[in-house]
């Protein structure tokens, strides 16, 4: 959570509506300049001068259910710090949809019933043991 005189700063400069989004989706109050938008609608920003440093950058997803693998990997790489310029001035990721990539993110289905289950096609080591009662005589 923020200052007071930080939430009241950022409140006066993006409005009540955006405050409130920001504060129901993020639970922190940011402010800062709009980068750009991916091809799923997600919308990026960052704030060089007001925000702690690793956190001036942020996106707002377009889904309200969102889910970290729904950030392309370009913009993984600039919302991490690897890059310092953003997909849409880097001429070697600007290239948009390779033939090979998903027409759409790939949800992570952890904790799902579609989860991958591995299993294991070799003999198991020990034997669970079954007890054998005997008749007496």
């Amino acid at each position: 959570m923020s200052t007071l005189y930080r939430t009241w700063r950022n409140l006066r400069k993006i409005g009540i509506k955006d405050y409130l989004h920001q504060m129901q989706y993020i639970g922190d109050t940011k402010a800062g300049t709009y980068i750009a938008s991916d091809r799923y609608g997600n919308k990026y920003y960052e704030n060089l001068e007001e925000e702690l440093p690793l956190r001036t950058r942020w996106v707002d997803y377009k889904d309200k259910e969102y889910d970290p693998s729904q950030i392309e990997p370009g913009w993984h790489a600039w919302m991490s710090y690897v890059v310092d310029k953003p997909p849409t001035q880097d001429p070697v990721l600007k290239v948009g949809q390779r033939a090979w990539e998903l027409p759409g993110p790939r949800p992570n289905l952890t904790a799902s019933r579609a989860e991958y289950k591995p299993y294991s096609t070799t003999k198991p080591k020990y034997e669970a043991w079954i007890p054998e009662a005997k008749t007496r005589d």
